[in-house]
């Protein structure tokens, strides 16, 4: 399995919270497509085996006219080997979900959309500085579902300063009733070099509580696993048969090409990641020049990347995969590190390997870094 990731940096406002690449000057969009539809062809042959997903993410892909999406899947479909079956996902803003756009996103074969909501409560919308309005989020799921994307995911943030419980409840109740087979809950975080960063040093609003944000995420797990979804990784919730396998690749540790500004990509024995900044991107296609960087993988990188993304995910790691991708000196520093957190009684052990057991999978993060090999 295989997959492509195509990075659109445009958004028509900066969410307050966000850190990712991406510009609100909108009049370069053509010479970006351009650019892009230049780096397809150039780097067709990073992946060899059959792609069986397509991501496109941002940033906001919504943004895109039709006619600029069609160019990209076009070039897409014409330079690289399609599986039979394909998971084709679109993040969308509610605003830009049209009955025009929904009903041509499905005639090239789009079938999962990725709505960013957020949050159905009008406060924390305007908070958090979205574009979009709580009637709008509605509207697009609705619209959404009407012409046929089951295959329908939402994103949720939890954790903000006037977020209640109340409103957690209420907002995942929503979730509910609208039968969402899939859901990303993203605990608020502070990132360096953003507008909520700068907001809270200079003290003009509140810093986030983590007691809070740990009762949110206990809400979370709570609410959804009773209802049917299955917890299988940190921050993603999914009916049986709902998973994002674009997603779970990465978790995998599968091959995947990244397109446009900031977009990584690995191989397996390496990652690289293109340069985070439109112009230079664009000047450098131009100059048919790929402006990218390029790290090579050693053994425990590998190991602490296997770690980290494993520990986040519900089966957990498997011993012998350790023991044979790593080797035997690697299994044995796991067991060690397992015998010295048993006190803190964080892991289930499953057929394969151990978990995280539900108290501890907010803490997942911290967890892996206690398996780190640092050289």
């Amino acid at each position: 399995m295989a997959g492509i990731y195509i990075h659109i940096p445009f958004c028509k406002k900066a969410c307050h919270y966000c850190n990712f690449h991406f510009s609100t000057q909108t009049n370069n969009i053509d010479s970006f497509v351009e650019a892009l539809l230049k780096e397809i062809v150039l780097r067709k042959e990073y992946i060899t085996q059959p792609i069986q997903t397509i991501y496109f993410g941002g940033g906001t892909p919504s943004l895109l006219s039709n006619h600029q999406l069609s160019l990209i899947v076009d070039v897409l479909k014409a330079q690289n080997a399609l599986a039979d079956t394909i998971e084709f996902t679109v993040e969308a803003n509610p605003d830009d979900i049209s009955l025009e756009k929904l009903q041509f996103w499905k005639s090239i074969g789009i079938n999962r959309l990725s709505i960013g909501i957020q949050s159905f409560q009008k406060e924390a919308l305007e908070w958090m500085n979205r574009a979009h309005d709580v009637e709008q989020s509605h509207q697009s799921i609705q619209l959404a579902q009407e012409l046929g994307f089951n295959n329908l995911s939402i994103d949720l943030i939890y954790g903000t300063p006037h977020y209640s419980n109340d409103h957690l409840l209420a907002d995942l109740t929503i979730i509910k009733e609208y039968k969402i087979p899939h859901v990303s809950c993203y605990a608020l975080t502070i990132e360096e070099k953003t507008a909520l960063h700068s907001m809270i040093q200079k003290g003009t609003i509140k810093n986030i509580v983590n007691e809070d944000q740990a009762t949110h995420f206990e809400i979370v797990v709570d609410f959804l696993t009773k209802n049917g979804f299955e917890h299988y990784e940190i921050s993603n919730f999914a009916q049986p048969g709902f998973r994002s396998q674009h997603n779970s690749s990465y978790w995998k540790g599968l091959p995947y090409l990244g397109l446009g500004p900031s977009a990584h990509s690995y191989n397996g024995d390496s990652r690289q990641w293109n340069i985070a900044n439109n112009a230079l991107y664009i000047q450098s296609l131009q100059k048919d020049d790929l402006p990218f960087e390029k790290e090579i993988l050693d053994l425990p990188t590998q190991y602490n990347e296997y770690m980290m993304i494993s520990l986040r995910c519900m089966e957990g790691f498997n011993i012998e995969a350790i023991e044979s991708r790593f080797g035997k000196a690697y299994l044995e520093h796991t067991y060690q590190v397992i015998q010295e957190l048993a006190d803190k009684e964080y892991f289930e052990k499953t057929e394969q390997g151990y978990c995280l057991n539900k108290s501890a999978k907010f803490l997942a993060d911290g967890i892996a870094s206690d398996f780190f090999i640092v050289r």
